[in-house]
């Protein structure tokens, strides 16, 4: 993904395929983000998702994942990159930079860890009981495909959809005697002595709560790595790209490039047209299943004529009304006016309502407060009329538009009373 300057190559531990890792939208904005500074490497390992499988009885050594690694680099026609590696990826990611640090410019280690069990020597490794539970929820059939939710990504713990999806491809990712094979690898590595002999710049970040990884072992991988970054993150998700992912994708973005990118927001300012037929139930009573279907046609058809003419962005049809976008309100009234004279001249009314606000913008659809404000305003209208909000007849002063104060309202679901105005006919 991306067509940054900079190669990036994500290793993760989690038993997702490649082919699913964008169906939640979480993990797709947090790989559009990644690949909007550079161009961004993923695959799935051996024995995990579209790879091929692996024999439980000899699974893959770190060794053997880090030469996949260096087939995949070498397959996108990368001769550097930076490795990010998450979790229990981390020790993969290690063994790559330390082995072959004429292909990794940088590393990025995410919650990870050098040795997860404890031993005399590390007392900053967890219980083998803890490793013991871990393997037994992930591999269980009534589990979820890959730990406990409430332990690896707490702040979407109890979100059913999730949860469910979590499940679905966890289990489809890896089959129960493979990913206990897989964990046995990655729970019982150990790659602390390759740490002090680590060359490549080193960012090292790890959450503060993190339960699946506790941040100890974060802690050990920075102090252990000469002149390693540290940088320690509020939250408990071990998934990199729950909880605060902006926050970490500050830090990566601001470490491989030297800045971080200004803050983006999918929240903008715009004014918001929507459109009713009146009285659209008693005309298909009236006319008949036909005739009003062929009616509605040449209305819809009429409708994004002058939508096209001011320059209006449809976002969806009502059954038998519009909702468009404008970036600019006087635009947006001439057009409601221009709808409601083509839709008399058909034989049909319409409600009209604009209003200009803060809006949500989720791929083709809208959201928001502004956008419900605007629908309000259409409900309340007269037929055949446009009606604005207060903040439009503000916005559109000097425009030639004129309008009449149509009182205080009280719109639905919404506090305190609002002040309409409709657009005076000339």
């Amino acid at each position: 993904m991306g067509q940054g300057p900079i190669d990036l190559l994500l290793m993760t531990g989690e038993f997702i395929s490649v082919d699913a890792w964008d169906e939640w939208p979480d993990h797709e904005r947090a790989m559009r983000r990644l690949a909007c500074f550079s161009r961004l490497i993923r695959f799935d390992k051996r024995g995990v998702g579209l790879s091929d499988p692996i024999s439980a009885d000899a699974p893959p050594t770190l060794e053997q994942w880090m030469r996949d690694a260096l087939a995949v680099l070498d397959a996108a026609g990368s001769a550097r990159a930076v490795v990010v590696g998450c979790s229990d990826a981390a020790t993969v990611a290690v063994l790559l930079a330390s082995v072959h640090p004429e292909r990794v410019t940088s590393l990025v280690l995410v919650n990870g860890y050098s040795r997860f069990a404890a031993a005399p020597d590390y007392p900053e490794g967890v219980s083998s009981d803890f490793i013991a539970s871990m393997i037994a929820d992930t591999v269980a059939p009534e589990g979820d495909g890959g730990f406990d939710v409430a332990t690896m990504a707490p702040s979407v713990a109890g979100d059913a959809e999730f949860e469910r999806w979590w499940g679905r491809v966890g289990k489809r990712g890896a089959s129960p005697a493979t990913a206990q094979a897989l964990l046995g690898v990655y729970l019982t590595a150990d790659v602390r002595e390759v740490l002090p002999q680590m060359r490549v710049p080193t960012l090292v970040l790890h959450r503060e709560h993190d339960r699946a990884v506790p941040i100890a072992l974060g802690r050990y991988l920075a102090a252990h790595i000469p002149n390693a970054r540290w940088k320690q993150l509020p939250g408990g998700d071990d998934v990199f790209w729950l909880g605060d992912t902006d926050g970490l994708l500050d830090e990566i973005e601001e470490f491989i490039t030297g800045v971080r990118s200004a803050p983006t927001t999918n929240r903008v300012l715009s004014s918001v047209l929507f459109t009713d037929i009146v009285a659209s139930t008693e005309l298909v009573s009236e006319l008949g299943d036909k005739r009003w279907s062929e009616l509605l046609d040449r209305h819809t058809a009429a409708t994004r004529r002058q939508l096209d003419r001011f320059r209006g962005t449809e976002v969806n049809t009502t059954g038998d009304g519009f909702v468009a976008t404008f970036d600019g309100p006087a635009r947006a009234v001439t057009c409601a006016c221009a709808i409601r004279d083509v839709t008399r001249q058909l034989g049909l009314e319409v409600r009209t309502g604009v209003h200009t606000g803060e809006i949500e913008v989720s791929g083709d659809d809208i959201a928001g407060i502004g956008v419900h404000i605007a629908a309000r305003v259409a409900a309340a209208a007269e037929p055949s009329s446009v009606w604005v909000s207060r903040i439009v007849t503000d916005l559109v002063t000097g425009s030639g538009l004129q309008f009449v104060h149509r009182g205080a309202h009280r719109l639905k679901g919404l506090p305190g009373s609002w002040d309409l105005y409709a657009v005076a006919d000339d």
